[in-house]
């Protein structure tokens, strides 16, 4: 008997070893994931919330993405990045991670990651003083083969060896990504849960660099050319309604079924905003992140909100669930609609406008129901003084429209 008691007692001992070593240790993490050969570094941060429960926060530059969703089992960790249908899944031995990234829809093992507990440099310390500064204002050139170029701005801060910036594009900009230069070599990457990112490139002189954008979907080309004075194709003209005069309208269900059109009665005499969206989208997380707060401050004045949320799959049931904590996590109060699968026949759904061109669009609609202005993308808080732009913009837009009469 007294065998068999030390035996239990010794297998109990190793199970709760076991578990223990596999726990997600609290503190400051680096990460690298492995794509193409590259090894692409982020940083993290593992903290315990009131109940004692493990969460993530990745952090780029000023941005520290929040998931909570971590589930340490016995044999493995699964951090669920549910905002982008995906998992981060290691095995620990104490102060390192071993596993990989996968999309929830994705067949294979996935994409290699490794992390080391309390290393706190993202790339490799300079060893050479930067050839140049890089801060400022870029034209960039965006081009794989087989792809016509497309063209963007890059928006870079460099203090000492630290590089900070993001890209913008006609859709949205890339978000925040964080970095460093080491002589004429430059380097940046960002992860926030959906696909890590990472620029590598080189100074060919004070008003041009090279370089390479490398993600799961590969890599492509980056050209800049310095350019104070780059900018986007007018957000205000890409997307328009075929015919002006006529009224826009549309009819989706809300997450529960009801049908709702932008002419009931609920929105008559209001000034209205219309986004496209989905919960999926960065771009799009930004947008609501700034709006629903706004909504909140703003609704008594006499103004409306609804979005129009395409999703990645046409099923009710499955966008009920996503576009639900998608209005928890930011904190939405007003009306967001299911209006189908965001895949090429989105525009269908739509078919006053030319085309949904990106994620999110913006309609500003008067008393009086007529659309006065569209706005294709959305200006992120990446992207510095743009986004403040944007934001006094669209207030004081807003401002004027309630001035007008019914």
């Amino acid at each position: 008997m007294n065998r068999l008691l030390v035996l239990i007692a010794a297998i109990i001992i190793v199970a709760c070893s076991a578990r223990n070593e596999n726990s997600l240790k609290s503190g400051k993490w680096r990460g690298e994931f492995e794509i193409a050969g590259e090894k692409i570094p982020i940083l993290f941060e593992v903290a315990a919330d009131s109940a004692g429960s493990a969460k993530v926060y990745f952090i780029n530059d000023k941005e520290r993405a929040l998931y909570k969703a971590v589930h340490q089992g016995n044999d493995s960790i699964l951090i669920s990045l549910d905002d982008f249908d995906s998992k981060l899944i290691v095995f620990s031995s104490g102060s390192t991670l071993n596993g990989f990234y996968r999309r929830d829809n994705s067949k294979g093992k996935g994409i290699p990651f490794h992390a080391d507990f309390n290393k706190t440099n993202r790339f490799e310390p300079s060893s050479k003083t930067p050839s140049a500064n890089l801060s400022g204002t870029w034209d960039v050139e965006i081009s794989s083969e087989g792809k016509p170029t497309n063209k963007t701005v890059g928006l870079f801060d460099q203090k000492d060896g630290k590089l900070t910036g993001t890209i913008m594009t006609i859709t949205g900009d890339y978000r925040f990504f964080e970095g460093q230069l080491d002589g004429d070599t430059f380097y940046l990457s960002a992860f926030s849960g959906s696909s890590p990112k990472l620029i590598k490139g080189r100074i060919v002189d004070p008003s041009n660099f090279e370089a390479e954008l490398i993600n799961p979907g590969g890599k492509v080309k980056l050209v800049g050319k310095r350019n104070d004075k780059a900018a986007l194709p007018d957000p205000y003209s890409l997307t328009y309604l075929k015919n002006s005069e006529e009224k826009f309208d549309f009819s989706f269900p809300d997450p529960d079924g009801k049908s709702t059109s932008l002419h009931d009665e609920k929105y008559k005499g209001k000034v209205i905003l219309v986004t496209i969206t989905g919960s999926w989208c960065p771009n799009c997380m930004d947008e609501a992140e700034f709006l629903a707060p706004w909504y909140k401050e703003n609704k008594g004045r006499g103004v409306e909100i609804i979005s129009l949320s395409f999703e990645r799959k046409d099923d009710l049931a499955f966008a009920k669930g996503k576009i639900e904590r998608f209005k928890k996590k930011y904190g939405i109060t007003y009306d967001v609609l299911f209006a189908g699968a965001a895949d090429k026949n989105a525009s269908q759904k739509l078919p006053q406008i030319n085309a949904i061109v990106s994620y999110p669009t913006s309609f500003l609609i008067d008393r009086k129901g007529n659309v006065r202005k569209i706005y294709t993308g959305f200006t992120g808080p990446a992207t510095g003084k743009y986004y403040d732009q944007y934001v006094e913009g669209f207030k004081k837009e807003v401002d004027e429209l309630l001035l007008e009469s019914i």
